[in-house]
């Protein structure tokens, strides 16, 4: 099954040096097999863990119109709560790491989880909105442990050939809870406004949160990590910071995602003005696009094996570019058509991209794949913001 290529990514290779050094009872074990209780149940918890991480970090992207119009700020500073979010993500992507390399990995999941999802719960409280801006980067240094520490518990646990494609169900997952999110949030929106809208999505990661603590099976394979793993992990960083292929696709996460995030935190604010004039419930829809990337991520990895990595994602690239030719049309249905076309060669390009890490370094693998994501979400952050200042200033054509 070609797809499961992709789906172990943006991932791939996390297996912990921990894995090795299993305690005698367990050395002969090699993982939860496919059809069994935990299997499911390590699916099931790591898929709402997915739905808890990505619905909250992304939580107000559906209502930033909203937000700026009942906060009066601009709309680049509205996206800030995304871009911040995300900063905080990316700043502890490898703390995270170590830390569930010392306490273990669902532990670890656990704290970052809880401590998520109770900052979700006040950021609707904030009467400020720098206050906003603080919880809601506080929450994404919470979720940082989640995507990090989850794929690298599923290494540890599950039988490795079915690794790949239990990775591939956290990854959909991700995809539903990041989807979840944003289609909850437009209609609550559009009634009660952004606060109501971000409290109820913050509600939706509190019950995906608390059964995932319920189904998640404790460790079989972890031993916690010496401390000279530290120093070995900080040196593996350094070697593959001066890789130049690596570089070269880390710069690639970092502008992919840059663009992505910053045509999808700004395409609503183009919907709800005129020509179009459309209400946040129908605007909230357009992250039914996503689902294109989840068909297009599947075909790229098919497609990589038949015509090499470099070829697919240069065509995804193209792909992407022209599927934003078409959003520059006052045609609703071009502008729709052109964000499904954007969003199949965004996936395709992203999924070839985070799979390769794993393959290029031939060691530390969890910290290549750590440090495409930082990349990844350094991109969101940084060109999700400042794309704003290019649309404010001379609108969607300049974006």
């Amino acid at each position: 099954m070609h797809w499961n290529h992709h789906f172990c990514s943006p991932y791939c290779g996390k297996v912990s040096t921990s894995a090795a050094s299993t305690s005698p009872a367990e050395s002969d074990w090699e993982g939860h097999l496919k059809g069994s209780t935990a299997y499911r149940r390590i699916l099931a918890g790591l898929a709402l863990a997915g739905v808890a991480t990505f619905a909250q970090l992304y939580s107000t992207q559906a209502v930033l119109p909203l937000m700026a119009n009942e906060l009066h700020i601009t709309a680049a500073e509205a996206a800030l709560t995304i871009s911040l979010a995300t900063v905080g993500l990316a700043a502890t992507v490898l703390p995270w790491s170590f830390v569930a390399d010392k306490i273990g990995r669902v532990r670890a999941m656990a704290i970052g989880i809880a401590a998520a999802t109770v900052l979700g719960l006040l950021v609707p409280l904030a009467p400020t909105f720098p206050l906003v801006l603080a919880l809601r980067a506080l929450e994404g240094m919470a979720l940082g442990g989640i995507p990090a520490i989850a794929i690298a518990y599923l290494n540890e646990e599950v039988n490795k050939v079915h690794a790949a494609l239990a990775a591939g169900s956290y990854v959909a997952g991700t995809t539903l809870g990041g989807l979840a999110g944003r289609l909850l949030a437009g209609p609550i929106g559009e009634l009660w406004g952004w606060r109501a809208a971000a409290f109820a999505v913050s509600i939706l990661a509190t019950a995906s949160a608390a059964l995932f603590l319920l189904l998640v099976p404790k460790p079989r394979r972890f031993t916690p990590s010496s401390a000279g793993g530290f120093r070995g992990a900080m040196k593996t960083l350094a070697g593959h910071s001066s890789n130049p292929r690596l570089l070269a696709l880390y710069v690639q996460a970092f502008l992919l995602m840059g663009g992505f995030v910053a045509v999808y935190n700004y395409l609503g604010f183009r919907l709800h003005a005129a020509p179009f004039g459309l209400p946040a419930t129908v605007v909230s829809l357009i992250f039914l696009a996503y689902l294109s990337g989840t068909v297009s991520s599947r075909w790229g990895a098919g497609l990589s094996m038949r015509f090499g990595r470099r070829t697919v994602m240069l065509a995804g690239i193209a792909t992407m570019t022209a599927g934003l030719g078409l959003t520059l049309w006052d045609n609703i249905a071009a502008v729709l058509a052109g964000l499904v076309v954007f969003t199949g060669g965004f996936f395709a390009a992203h999924s070839i991209g985070a799979g390769w890490t794993g393959t290029i370094a031939t060691s530390g693998r969890a910290q290549a794949a750590s440090l495409y994501n930082l990349s990844y979400y350094l991109g969101s952050s940084i060109i999700g913001w400042a794309g704003g200042l290019a649309f404010q200033a001379f609108g969607w054509t300049a974006l």
